[in-house]
């Protein structure tokens, strides 16, 4: 019961990237980056069994960003050329790049990590990308002049390198879709299709992570909107409990999203969020094992695993190793206190 995972992202050591930022520059180049990547990927999967984690990733330490890390492996992109586009319902502007041609893939996109995990871990391996809906919202488009038709373009791409990483060992294939929670009448007109085309033909477990966001100011400030309760996911829920998708990520701990709605989610794994990665204060096991007990009224024990309310890319490193032992040690927690409450056979 309760095993433990991440949402993905762990922050990058200092002399791999830049420190505390979501799209950090890299220290190095050629060949001596992609040693650097290599070693951070081994160092944090280090500290994911040291701290206790059942289900562990990459942390991402080989992508800048954990949309474009995948995009750099497209072509019909150009990265030469970007424009300012609002994105998340203009919750904040970036420069992206612009697609201007049929999309496809240049060759494997997490090969090299997919292989470090099956090599130096007993543990099970998630590895995450992008959802074709969040993707579409963070680039621009001067191809296929229609979002649906870009989103299953993706799709297909996501599709081709997910069944690649299922026949490398990775056990959970999960994708991230923030943007199902900005544009919800979108999720069920053609998301969620979308991800049934991502993961069409896979064998391995499926998840979609939809959460509120980094803990970056500019969704700091958005939630500061959203008022005393945050009923985005009771609009999506539904479609999702009726899909193919074998899991859902969600955020809770620290946020304004009615517990009960997991049960919206019935016959689903739930990754409940127990870690708040938009603050530096580090919870204890007995507020992560609260946080699970309040759950478990509308998540049967089986389908509940604690997790991350987002990445962690932008925290403090020793701040994320601390958060992954007070994960580690909630979910002991709650274990023991479930296991008491069980009536002892005769």
């Amino acid at each position: 019961m309760f095993k433990t995972t991440i949402a993905g992202s762990l922050p990058k050591p200092a002399w791999l990237a830049e420190t505390n930022k979501l799209w950090p520059a890299w220290k190095a180049s050629g060949a001596e980056l992609e040693q650097a990547k290599r070693d951070a990927t081994l160092l944090w999967l280090k500290e994911q069994e040291d701290a206790g984690i059942d289900i562990v990733t990459d942390g991402e330490q080989s992508r800048q960003h954990f949309v474009h890390g995948f995009l750099e492996f497209v072509e019909g992109i150009d990265f030469s050329r970007k424009v300012k586009m609002g994105i998340r319902d203009n919750r904040y502007e970036a420069m992206v790049p612009v697609v201007t041609a049929e999309l496809r893939l240049k060759g494997r996109v997490h090969q090299a990590e997919a292989s470090l995990l099956r090599s130096h871990t007993s543990k099970r391996r998630k590895i995450t990308l992008p959802g074709p809906m969040t993707i579409v919202d963070t680039i621009a488009d001067e191809h296929y002049g229609d979002r649906v038709k870009l989103a299953m373009a993706f799709a297909a791409l996501l599709n081709q390198e997910a069944r690649a990483l299922a026949k490398d060992g990775i056990d959970v294939i999960q994708f991230d879709e923030p943007a199902f929670n900005v544009y919800m009448d979108d999720v069920t007109r053609w998301g969620i299709k979308a991800l049934h085309r991502a993961i069409k033909g896979l064998k391995c477990t499926t998840c979609v992570h939809i959460c509120y966001g980094y803990g970056i100011q500019a969704n700091i400030d958005w939630k500061k909107t959203l008022g005393n309760e945050w009923r985005q996911y009771e609009q999506i829920f539904p479609a999702l409990a009726k899909s193919r998708i074998d899991q859902v990520s969600l955020e809770c701990i620290d946020s304004h999203v009615p517990v009960e709605l997991m049960k919206l989610l019935k016959g689903k794994d739930v990754l409940v969020g127990v870690i708040d990665v938009a603050t530096d204060r580090v919870e204890t096991p007995q507020q992560v094992s609260e946080v699970i007990q309040k759950a478990l009224k509308y998540v049967p024990a089986k389908h509940l695993f604690p997790c991350t309310n987002c990445g962690m890319a932008p925290m403090d490193r020793d701040i994320a190793i601390a958060k992954l032992k007070a994960l580690a040690a909630g979910a002991a927690l709650a274990r023991k206190k479930l296991g008491k409450k069980k009536p002892k056979r005769r």
